[in-house]
């Protein structure tokens, strides 16, 4: 057992800025060295990192993923890779025997993850992905309320939704463009986020059926096809419980869940990542109607929920929670098939969705 997980992040993408700092105020973890295939843009990523959230140990820029991934000071790898070149370093990470954190989408197929699992089974160590929310305090509360029976009581439709507006510049430069390199555009990127918001809520049952269809589609000048910005799905459940989730690049910021009962509904209106504050909660109403004679009355019955949790860059914020629970493992010595678990469930819906659109929105059966 140790108490410090020494972290290597393979690879200088946006969102590993942020990690930087999870990583760091998760108070069992910490970044040992960073690699780019350009040693200068590794120490130009650490040199920023460290100007925002300075960290006491030396941090060292690599010029190679392979160098990386071979040293033996590391023990946890966080690879924010692009989807369409991500499989080959996590199989290579396992097999030297690191620990895995993946960007998702995870994969470019359920194949794909299927091959990286496989790799981290037989080298015995954790993959996980790297979904903020599900690390948040906010769903065990979340669950209380909709296990309690009376608030929601029996579930009989979800709707999520997550999105924001790209401008002209972002969609012809971003990767999420490129269909080498983030194939499932939106539905991969955010679509994500509402496929797992979905399951979570089932308990990771599977849906029977899924559909879904591409709204609107480019390509960067340098994409061989075109990937979705604007995508919807649908997902029917054995037990007659129907979902619906919508993702795009073309609408406004927007990260709903709405889970409707035949008792209430709860919602949440910034499930993937919580409005500014030091509490995020979300809302279960149950609306009462009235009619007395002449007299038709809608009593609005709303009540929030709430728990102690910064949004963001703190210690007890969700992104924070899932690089201490990840190192926690690491430390321990210990892996929780959990985790990769509901990544291939996740991709297999995903996988299934984008088979649908792309045959005309017909559903396909899971």
């Amino acid at each position: 057992m140790s108490d410090v997980c020494r972290w290597g992040i393979l690879s200088t993408a946006g969102i590993a800025m942020k990690n930087w700092h999870s990583i760091a105020a998760s108070g069992n973890g910490q970044v040992v060295a960073v690699a780019s295939r350009d040693a200068a843009k590794a120490q130009k990523f650490i040199d920023e990192c460290s100007a925002s959230v300075p960290v006491p140990q030396p941090v060292e820029a690599i010029g190679s993923y392979d160098e990386l991934i071979a040293r033996e000071d590391i023990q946890a790898l966080y690879i924010p890779l692009p989807t369409g070149v991500r499989k080959e370093w996590v199989i290579k990470a396992a097999e030297a025997g690191k620990h895995v954190m993946v960007e998702k989408p995870c994969g470019v197929t359920a194949a794909d993850v299927q091959e990286m699992i496989a790799a981290c089974e037989q080298n015995n160590v954790q993959f996980m992905d790297g979904v903020m929310f599900m690390h948040s305090a906010r769903l065990p509360q979340l669950r209380s309320v909709l296990d309690d029976g009376k608030s929601v009581g029996e579930i009989r439709r979800i709707c999520t939704q997550f999105s924001f507006c790209a401008d002209e510049d972002w969609i012809g430069s971003n990767i999420r463009a490129n269909s080498d390199l983030e194939p499932a555009g939106c539905l991969g990127d955010l679509g994500w986020y509402t496929i797992r918001m979905i399951l979570w809520t089932m308990n990771y049952e599977m849906p029977t059926e899924v559909s879904g269809r591409i709204l609107t589609g480019v390509k960067r000048d340098d994409s061989p096809q075109e990937v979705p910005i604007e995508f919807q799905g649908e997902m029917h459940f054995a037990n007659g419980v129907s979902a619906v989730f919508y993702n795009s690049f073309r609408t406004q910021h927007q990260q709903l869940a709405h889970i409707s009962g035949d008792k209430g509904y709860v919602e949440l209106n910034d499930f993937v990542l919580p409005f500014y504050g030091n509490r995020v909660s979300f809302e279960a109403g149950s609306h009462e109607f009235i009619f007395e004679g002449c007299r038709f009355i809608m009593n609005r019955n709303l009540r929030t929920e709430s728990v102690s949790e910064h949004s963001n860059n703190m210690p007890n914020a969700q992104e924070t929670h899932l690089f201490r629970n990840f190192s926690t493992l690491v430390n321990e010595g210990r892996v929780d098939a959990h985790w990769p678990e509901i990544t291939l469930k996740t991709q297999q819906v995903l996988d299934a969705s984008l088979q649908s659109a792309h045959n005309g929105g017909q559903a396909i059966s899971l």
